[in-house]
């Protein structure tokens, strides 16, 4: 019998084959087979490459569940759609698949065009990105700092997102960069917009673009959510700055809102009793800082500032460490706050 990594090649070179005998459900959506689960169930949370390498990263035949965190190659999709537990099992099924002749190519309906940064074009790149965990966009994190994911299923990756150029970026820049991807949802969850942070496929920084961060959709009054608020949340501006924070409130609801417009600009949720503020050590950021305070206090929701020490919070996980930046968030919380989220 020929050997796994040789029928996982020959697998990967048939992808679309594969997706088409074994999730017939599902339909082809660019460079992915999009369905619902591995059992086959219609739906568009398993995503399988079908392009790519026959091994290696970006392979062809690389699965991932969004919705579970499941994530394989085309003999672990064969063996767990048809329930096999045994490896010489799935060896013979794979075998025997090879040798059924190449199936007809069903005619599927593409999905209708959508307007360019419209919410349904953000759910559609949502739908085709994967869990961050393992990918470049978490090595791009942890090079800031930024270690503890817990509860952030906002974040997703995508490793060849489209990248329009503008005016300031120079000829032959390239059309697509990996990306993390970060979900902009109202306060019930529903998604109403992405935000794209390109990077830089040789290193864990940003891609080397004009403009490495993008939004599309309806951002006001929405933003990128981890945890749900109920009594007190943390609001800021961007996504490092939130995440910065999380290293040391790892449980405290938070949102970031994107920009500085944005964040005078967010929902508060009417059952809130204070907000915490996280200010940018700028003009922009501390004018939306005192707007929303303003707006938390015609709502009748306590406002407080949290300051960084250095530029932004970042700076401080970076440059001052987590027990540093940690003693001094501590004494901007209120007692009660301070011994729940920090301890």
């Amino acid at each position: 019998m020929p050997e796994a990594s040789d029928l996982a090649r020959q697998l990967a070179r048939n992808a679309e084959s594969v997706c088409r005998h074994y999730l017939p459900q599902g339909r082809r959506h660019g460079r992915y087979w999009l369905i619902g689960d591995i059992e086959g169930t219609p739906g568009r949370s398993l995503f399988v490459r079908l392009t790519g390498p026959d091994a290696g990263k970006g392979a062809a035949g690389k699965w991932t569940d969004a919705a579970t965190g499941e994530h394989g190659d085309l003999l672990d999709l064969i063996a767990a759609n048809q329930r096999l537990a045994l490896l010489a099992d799935t060896l013979g099924e794979a075998q025997r698949f090879l040798a059924l002749p190449p199936p007809e190519p069903k005619t599927f309906e593409p999905l209708p065009p959508v307007p360019t940064g419209s919410p349904e074009a953000a759910r559609r790149l949502w739908a085709i990105s994967k869990p961050i965990f393992g990918t470049l966009a978490e090595a791009y994190l942890r090079q800031r700092g930024i270690v503890d994911l817990r509860e952030c299923s906002s974040l997703r990756f995508h490793p060849n997102c489209w990248y329009r150029a503008d005016e300031d970026d120079p000829p032959g820049t390239p059309s697509a960069f990996p990306a993390l991807i970060a979900a902009v949802q109202r306060d019930d969850g529903s998604l109403t917009g992405i935000h794209r942070t390109w990077l830089d496929p040789n290193d864990s920084g940003k891609a080397p673009v004009a403009t490495a961060r993008r939004a599309m959709g309806n951002l006001l009054g929405n933003g990128v959510r981890f945890g749900r608020a109920r009594s007190v949340l943390v609001a800021g501006e961007g996504i490092e700055t939130i995440l910065s924070l999380r290293q040391i409130m790892p449980t405290m609801p938070m949102i970031a809102g994107l920009s500085a417009g944005h964040l005078s600009a967010l929902q508060i949720a009417p059952s809130l009793r204070r907000l915490y503020i996280a200010r940018d050590n700028d003009p922009a950021g501390q004018h939306a800082a005192d707007t929303l305070a303003a707006r938390a206090i015609g709502a009748g929701i306590e406002p407080l500032m949290l300051t960084a020490r250095l530029g932004d919070f970042n700076d401080d996980l970076q440059q001052l460490g987590r027990d540093e930046m940690r003693a001094a968030v501590r004494v901007q919380l209120a007692p009660e706050d301070a011994e729940q989220f920090i301890g």
